[in-house]
Formats: C-alpha cells, structure tokens, sequence
C-alpha cells in the first residue's frame, strides 16, 4: 500500500518519480521509478526506508540525491508522525535508464542524514523545499505549528530557524501546505479543516485567510507557477477552487467533476491551464482551466503568416477566450487516487498512485499537446 509520491525535482534531464510505501508489518521502501519514454518501459530501485509507514515524501529542488519523508512512529504504545531527511546512494542519485540487474536482492538503505525534531510540536503533517533555493530550507508543518528549518553541513544537521502556532479554539491542526514559487520564495499556504490560510516566511505572520474555503476538510493546495496570486484547493466537498490571493472572499472558478473527496491539485509546471487531480472516486482528471491561466485567448499569430481570408477569421477567434473543459477522466485505479504529479522532466507527463500501490503512468493527450504549443 502506498499514498507518498513526488517527482525528483532537481532531477529535469531523465522522467523519475519517486514513491513511499505503507506497510505496519514490514521494513518501509521509497520506490524509485524511472520511466524511459523512448521504449516505455518504467524501471524500478527500491531503497529501504527502516522506520515506519511513509505519509508524505518530498525531494530537494538543488540535490537530485536529498529527499525527505514523514512517516510513522510508535514509541510507550503513541503513534507519532515524525520527518527526516535522507540521502540515496550516489549511484541512484540521477535517472538512468538501465534496469539494475537482478535489483531484487541487492536492496540498497537510505542514509539518514537528520531528524526534523518535531517533539515539542506535535505530528508532522509534509515538508516542503524552498522552491527556488539551494536546498538548505525546509518547512514543516506539525499539527498547529509552522516551523522553518536550516539544514546546514550538507544537510546533516538541521536547525529551527523560526516558527508559528495557529491560534484559535479546538484541535487546530494543519493537513497541508505548499510554498509558493512567488514574491522571491517569501510565502507559502497552509490548510487547515476548511480553513485556507497565506503566510510571509520573514515575520512569520498570516498574510490572508480563506475562512471556509470549502465545506468540509482542504486536503491540498497547489500554487500556479506563473501567475503570482493564483491558487488551487481541493477537498472533501468533492470540489476543487481556483483563488486570487488579493481578493479572497469568493473563488475565482469551482470545478465539480469529482464524485468523492479529492486528495490532490496539482498545476502543470510549464502550461498553467493544465491541472490534475486524484479523488477517493478512484479517478484522476486532467482539466483545461483556459479562462485563469496565463494565455487565455491562445497564442498570438503572426499578421504576415495568413491570408485576408484566414485573417479576418484568426481575428475573431483570438478576441474569443477558449473555453474552460475537462480534457481527459483516467480510470485505470481501482482504489482511491491518493497522489498525482508531473514529471520535474516532460511537461507533457505524469503519474497517479493509488492506496493499493499501483503507480500509473500517463500522457497528456497529443493532441492538446500540439493545440497549445501550434
């Protein structure tokens, strides 16, 4: 069983994902599959993880060979979610497209490098890389705490930089975040229940708050790389929001095509009208948010290229924003679709994972490719 996926992000040469099993009974393994476009084939290292079930897994922007996890704990009969981050063998390190012969017996263990000391904050809910830095920033987000970590000697030692609570009545407790790749790398967003909140990694203050974002539990967020304020939830309602962080009061867009909770939003990394997203309904969507993405009349032609005739008709069509759609439903899970990502490496690539450990593999349609690159 797994539920932990992510692409190795500094990894942009070869198409590589990684995945963290769930297991209570034995040693946990992080997964690691490289797919090879040329023959479609996916090759597979398994790394043993020797602590327990793996919940959340994210890799270095700067070292193909740094990922951490958070995983499961049980210490005096308590189940804690503690964070680590680790190092691959060197020669794992970067994507290859040879098959490790007979990979079976020879499974490799990860190097720990450092704990993400969590004791006094409670569970850890995911770590993220600062987007654009060097590797040495990290934030984790433990039940109602932010913290903001210095990893420092090539990562073996981890220092608290600052953090900061959420206030409030009851259980408060964040279930994800993502740190934004705008405003040089000074914010990130958090979820919590049906709460939706900005915050500035400087003075570690809110910045904005999405107050019922949807009606019940968000269970990710997700950023768009090229438009600074925009962001994505998805959650419980079975619903998935596009927001303009300056004007929070109503979302931008709803999508209502999923028929359970849906676990996962993610932009693509080059074409923001592309988003995808993993539902409990076992189905993962590819959509084409047209209207809020950064080329919403399509692509400019140039004049000299066409004839009057083809002209006057180009014309009209650029002046008529392409309409919002679902591009593409994925069915080939029969369980629930915990995890999807895009390549780091192929824009036009991406995987799903689902509880029962089956990791697939897809394209975006060819021929949406070539509309929006033509």
């Amino acid at each position: 069983q797994a539920r932990a996926l992510t692409p190795q992000t500094a990894e942009t040469d070869a198409i590589r994902f990684l995945v963290g099993t769930q297991s209570l009974r034995y040693d946990n393994q992080i997964h690691i599959i490289d797919f090879d476009d040329e023959n479609n084939i996916i090759n597979r290292n398994v790394l043993l993880h020797q602590l327990g079930e793996i919940w959340h897994i994210s890799t270095s922007p700067a070292d193909k060979g740094v990922l951490a996890t958070c995983y499961n704990k049980t210490s005096d009969s308590k189940v804690m979610t503690c964070a680590a981050v680790w190092r691959m063998p060197k020669e794992l390190e970067s994507g290859s497209h040879e098959s490790p012969d007979d990979s079976s017996s020879n499974t490799q263990t990860l190097e720990l490098l450092c704990h993400l000391d969590n004791t006094a904050h409670g569970n850890m809910a995911c770590v993220m890389w600062e987007p654009m830095g060097d590797g040495k920033k990290v934030i984790s987000l433990a039940d109602n705490n932010i913290l903001l970590w210095d990893l420092q000697e090539s990562s073996a030692k981890a220092m608290l930089s600052s953090s900061a609570a959420l206030e409030g009545k009851g259980q408060l407790k964040f279930t994800s975040g993502r740190w934004s790749p705008h405003h040089n790398c000074t914010q990130i967003a958090t979820a919590n229940d049906t709460t939706v909140r900005g915050w500035d990694t400087r003075s570690m203050r809110q910045i904005y708050c999405i107050e019922n974002a949807h009606g019940q539990l968000v269970r990710d967020l997700d950023f768009n790389p090229n438009k600074q304020y925009y962001l994505a939830s998805c959650g419980d309602d079975c619903k998935v929001k596009f927001w303009d962080t300056r004007n929070v009061t109503e979302p931008v867009k709803t999508l209502e095509e999923h028929s359970h909770w849906v676990w996962n939003v993610r932009y693509n990394h080059s074409h923001d009208q592309l988003i995808l997203t993993g539902s409990s309904d076992s189905r993962v969507i590819l959509s084409n948010m047209v209207s809020i993405s950064s080329e919403p009349f399509g692509h400019m032609v140039d004049d000299d290229e066409l004839s009057d005739q083809e002209d006057q008709h180009q014309e009209e069509k650029i002046k008529e924003p392409l309409q919002d759609s679902v591009i593409a439903t994925y069915e080939e899970h029969e369980d629930s679709v915990y995890a999807v990502e895009w390549s780091s490496a192929d824009p036009w690539l991406f995987a799903s994972l689902s509880y029962d450990g089956r990791l697939v593999i897809n394209r975006v349609p060819r021929a949406l490719k070539y509309h929006i690159l033509l």
